[in-house]
């Protein structure tokens, strides 16, 4: 059976806005900070560095950000046909 998400699908996206809005940048800005912090590595590791922390942020908003890009499933599309 499929679990139902904990979250609406209105709260999804407005959850995935925020993140990507404020939390993206923030977590831009303190990796930059951090990175700045040791000595300059060889161009192919700091490469590495920032690939691996592009992929760590989303990690744990994998759940918010699924199926955000998709019609509302609450929505019943019958209602808009019958609009015209």
């Amino acid at each position: 059976m499929a679990q139902e998400p904990k979250l609406s699908y209105k709260a999804r996206k407005r959850w995935a806005l925020v993140i990507l809005l404020i939390g993206l940048p923030l977590y831009i800005a303190a990796a930059l900070f951090v990175v700045s912090l040791f000595d300059r590595p060889p161009f192919w590791l700091e490469l590495m560095v920032y690939i691996f922390l592009g992929f760590l942020w989303m990690m744990p908003f994998k759940a918010v950000f699924l199926g955000v890009g998709k019609s509302d499933p609450d929505e019943d599309t019958n209602d808009l046909t019958n609009k015209k």
